[in-house]
């Protein structure tokens, strides 16, 4: 009997030509962002780079340069930490550009001391979420006006040891900076899906899609703790069977932003040990993820702390 055929591994050699597009990459300074921009960049797309350090910024445009001298690549002032950034910076992008086809939500801190952000917000859940909620709602209808728009916003395994504590969200009761991160990417995942539901509801070809990048080897953004820091020794120093590149880790946002069959509301992955390294494919969340109830709610408390109301 004749073998079925081997499923070939969705790759970067399988991101198509993206003349003519723009892509928006938060974050893309360094790490998984930097690596799906010059990627992005390699296939064509007009790519800006939203990061919080231009200084940073400059030096990861003049790389995806050297690499791709025609790269067609700019760079974005914005401080996800500050709602003020984020509305001049969203404003300044949809003046230059009207149709954006891509927006990563990649940017984030990871593991940070506790603290708030200009706003006032616990640093995790006011940058890794929040700052994502209003610069996506600002520039949303950049996106809407483009020919099948996506949103990709970046979460993580993390989400799984997550919970929404509606009564105690700077977590001034019992702050551990694990249980802020991992409340942070479970939000992320809730305004994923409930943006899809909210632009399937409105009709139109945009879509809301999730990602995580497994462990990829990187430096998350912010100002990094002892215990963070601790950390990233050993990745670096230790061969480990769960770690892969910052490349490899970039390919299930990569997935999420341009497979012609990715829709609306799914999830990317690395298909290996524990979803921590490997191939990109369709992934699953957890139940607390996939709660409209709370979705909802986030999403009101969302529009509220951040005055930022979708055009949906």
């Amino acid at each position: 009997m004749a073998q079925a055929p081997k499923r070939r591994r969705w790759s970067a050699a399988d991101v198509p030509d993206l003349t003519g597009r723009t892509a928006v990459v938060t974050g893309a300074n360094s790490g998984i962002g930097f690596q799906a921009a010059r990627t992005l960049a390699g296939r064509g797309a007009t790519v800006v780079l939203a990061c919080r350090n231009p200084v940073k910024a400059q030096d990861a445009l003049d790389t995806i340069r050297t690499a791709v001298p025609e790269a067609d690549v700019s760079v974005l002032q914005v401080d996800l930490g500050s709602l003020t950034s984020v509305r001049k910076a969203a404003d300044a992008l949809v003046t230059e550009r009207p149709v954006i086809d891509l927006l990563i939500n990649n940017a984030g801190v990871m593991l940070l001391p506790q603290g708030r952000t200009e706003d006032g917000f616990e640093q995790h859940f006011g940058i890794n979420h929040l700052g994502h909620f209003a610069f996506t709602g600002l520039v949303l209808a950049a996106v809407t006006a483009a020919d099948a728009g996506r949103v990709v916003t970046v979460s993580s395994n993390g989400h799984r040891m997550g919970k929404i504590d509606f009564d105690d969200l700077d977590l001034a009761q019992n702050y551990r900076p694990f249980r802020a991160y991992a409340r942070s990417k479970l939000a992320n995942l809730l305004f994923t899906y409930e943006l899809q539901r909210r632009l399937a509801a409105a009709g139109g070809s945009a879509r809301s899609v999730a990602a995580h990048p497994g462990g990829a080897n990187t430096e998350v953004g912010g100002n990094p703790s002892p215990l963070q820091r601790r950390l990233k020794k050993v990745v670096d120093h230790i061969p480990n069977p769960i770690v892969h590149s910052a490349f490899k880790g970039s390919l299930p946002l990569l997935r999420a932003a341009v497979d012609p069959a990715a829709r609306g509301g799914e999830y990317y992955g690395p298909s290996g040990l524990l979803r921590m390294t490997g191939h990109p494919v369709l992934v699953t969340s957890n139940a607390a993820s996939r709660d409209t109830g709370t979705a909802e709610r986030l999403w009101e408390l969302s529009e509220r702390l951040t005055t930022v109301t979708y055009p949906l």
